[in-house]
């Protein structure tokens, strides 16, 4: 178990830390649980973590700014556990770079599929570069290999990991309306809940970063259909 990934959960219901705990030990991982924010930095400081599963309401502090704090001085993957009433601190709490969020009550068996998925984009983003297309667009070039994104000047366009999988998925199907569902699935392989706007969040925050917020002359908004990348798209080979 010395080599699992350690997930550090913070919630302040006992009953969940003690569900989770046992239940993410049997699915291979290492936990840690903190009932309090100030636990939670005890323990970011005397371990090392793999993912944090924060609740957003604690008895000393908000989940929100915990998870803005933390995205400040690190990459490490959140997830968020929010109440289903909570859409706008679920919208929020992607805003801020939480990596996911799951709304309470949950099956257990979804959280470890999202922590899953959260870790295997993590581990992508880290791993060496390797050969990828590179694609040209609107005056900005992505590259698979490397997982940048940089503008005509050549100055890098920072997006995180969710952000830059949804962009690709948008490269690789240039003109195509592409539905929330759809989205959803081919960037993180779920289905979109009823109360799900991360893809919303994850495009209107890729149109911000591309200078495209306000015009959407590249993401183009398809009225009860979904998102369509209306830009020409270059997809070249990686040099040998």
């Amino acid at each position: 178990m010395e080599n699992a990934p350690h997930v550090l959960v913070v919630d302040d219901d006992q009953e969940i830390r003690k569900l989770l705990a046992r239940y993410l030990l049997s699915q291979g991982f290492r936990t840690t649980v903190a009932a309090s924010g100030r636990e939670m930095e005890e323990c970011l400081a005397s371990s090392r973590f793999d993912m944090v599963v924060l609740d957003l309401m604690l008895p000393d502090a908000s989940g929100l700014d915990l998870c803005r704090a933390l995205r400040a001085r690190s990459r490490l993957p959140i997830i968020l556990l929010t109440a289903l009433k909570e859409d706008v601190d679920r919208i929020i709490g992607l805003e801020i770079g939480a990596d996911d969020y799951l709304g309470k009550p949950f099956n257990p068996r979804e959280l470890v599929a999202r922590i899953r998925a959260v870790l295997r984009r993590a581990t992508e983003r880290e791993e060496p570069a390797a050969p990828g297309a590179i694609y040209r667009f609107a005056g900005f070039t992505a590259d698979q290999g490397t997982r940048q994104v940089t503008s005509e000047t050549g100055a890098e366009v920072a997006l995180t990991a969710a952000e830059f999988d949804l962009l690709v998925a948008f490269l690789e199907r240039p003109g195509r309306i592409l539905s929330r569902d759809q989205l959803l699935d081919i960037t993180q392989g779920r289905e979109a809940g009823p109360f799900d706007r991360s893809i919303d969040v994850l495009v209107s925050r890729l149109r911000r970063k591309l200078g495209d917020a306000g015009s959407f002359q590249i993401l183009k908004t398809q009225r009860n259909g979904g998102y369509q990348l209306s830009v020409r798209v270059e997809a070249l080979k990686p040099s040998a």
